[in-house]
């Protein structure tokens, strides 16, 4: 680093440069930084060596990491709980819970007192695994050294609960934990938020308790807070999830009442849910919606809107869309394709449907075992059963399985007398025959 005029750049000059660098994971710029302080006779503090190790661990540099501790020993300079921080953060991210835990015990044999963010942060670490017994064992540690948690250690307990919550009818029950999370932020004095309350509400609505979603929705005005993108997201998504899109249409005109900016999270959200319960005018009125609003649409919500006009027998209307998508900008990708090929397939449009299958990689694309699975089942449905064993060799070709086709088509096909021995055991494994 050069001297500009007569002033000399200190340590705060060069902290703040290797703390940016780092920051945007231009480590070996930090290293240089480093090295020149180093020869210019600017001893390094522990906010370099703090800013240093952040960033080689972003990078899971682990070596590394021990080589500027060791270093730091050697200089007499102590870690501060930013710098175990720093460690206790990376490592959670990473998935190395039990590593994390050491270095936490190492702090407390350090003498350094770990704060409300070194359990916060080892708790929503808990929290990414789904270790719940583990997330409460640590808010009971920081309860124990007299530390008060704060709205983001109690917000992770929560989203842990909704987690396990919603991945089957017998464990629903841990959504009423987090509520009682809710209400034990509340009496210890600390105000849950609008992150909170969406934590809540998404795991009311992915366990399909519609009316507790919309009762805490309405504890958020009550409460004085100011629902966002997210919260509205997530209560749409679970009015849908219970075939109930028409009542979430009522939310969108009421996030544009509140000023909010309807983003593609929520419109696709939306849009799925009006498709997948044959609300195809709704849907199309919001995808007019959507185009005239100037968002930027991407390919997702056009393959949404695709699928839904085929599942509405509209396929015409479907491959007219997906006809537009190069003039709009957009790629088809692999599912575009699929579903229209489904779509004519389903029509008995075989000959639509054979040209389309052609033009996937003609246009730079690559099946998948997918749309080999739906043409084949289009080429048997169809009675085109020659076309069909030659498509299923191609598709054993190329290391694919006709595992998703209807199993009474396979079951007919395997009777056939053209087909060679390798295909009718490829059909005998589909079928589970031995």
């Amino acid at each position: 680093m050069e001297q500009v005029g007569s002033c000399l750049p200190d340590i705060v000059v060069y902290n703040t440069i290797i703390d940016s660098l780092c920051k945007d994971k231009k480590v070996k710029e930090a290293s240089e930084i480093f090295s020149d302080m180093i020869e210019k006779g600017i001893t390094p503090d522990v906010v370099t060596y703090s800013c240093m190790i952040h960033g080689v661990c972003n990078l899971g540099q682990w070596k590394e990491v021990k080589r500027l501790l060791s270093e730091m020993a050697g200089r007499n300079i102590s870690p501060d709980a930013q710098t175990f921080n720093v460690l206790v953060d990376t490592l959670c991210k990473q998935g190395m819970l039990k590593q994390a835990d050491e270095v936490l015990e190492l702090m407390i044999q350090r003498g350094v007192e770990p704060d409300v963010v070194t359990y916060s942060t080892l708790m929503n670490g808990c929290c990414m695994l789904e270790k719940v017994d583990e997330a409460r064992r640590v808010l009971e540690l920081m309860n124990h050294r007299g530390l008060v948690p704060d709205v983001f250690t109690y917000s992770s307990l929560m989203k842990v609960y909704c987690l396990l919550g919603k991945v089957d009818e017998a464990r629903r029950g841990k959504v009423d934990e987090a509520r009682r999370v809710l209400y034990l932020m509340a009496s210890q004095g600390c105000q849950p938020n609008v992150f909170s309350y969406s934590i809540l509400n998404n795991g009311y609505g992915k366990s399909k308790r519609i009316e507790e979603a919309l009762s805490s929705f309405r504890d958020i005005y009550q409460k004085g807070l100011i629902p966002n993108n997210v919260t509205y997201t997530t209560l749409i998504g679970g009015l849908c999830r219970v075939g109930r899109p028409l009542d979430a249409l009522v939310f969108v005109d009421e996030m544009k009442a509140h000023g909010l900016t309807l983003d593609l999270v929520t419109c696709s959200t939306l849009l799925h849910g009006l498709c997948k319960s044959q609300h195809i005018d709704e849907a199309l009125a919001l995808f007019k919606m959507i185009e005239y609003s100037g968002l930027h649409s991407n390919i997702v919500l056009y393959n949404i809107l695709i699928d839904g006009l085929c599942k509405a027998g509209k396929v015409d209307s479907a491959n007219k869309l997906y006809l537009s998508l190069p003039a709009k900008g957009l790629q088809p990708d692999i599912y575009s394709y699929t579903t229209v090929i489904n779509g004519f397939c389903k029509e008995g449009r075989l000959k639509e449907a054979r040209e389309l299958f052609k033009k996937i990689a003609e246009n730079g694309c690559v099946p998948n075992n997918c749309t080999y699975n739906v043409m084949l089942q289009g080429f048997l449905e169809n009675n085109e059963t020659e076309k069909g064993i030659e498509l299923l060799q191609v598709m054993v070709d190329g290391g694919f399985s006709a595992i998703n086709c209807k199993k009474n088509l396979l079951a007919n096909l395997l009777s056939n007398d053209r087909l060679n021995h390798s295909l009718k055991v490829v059909l005998q494994n589909c079928l589970g025959i031995t």
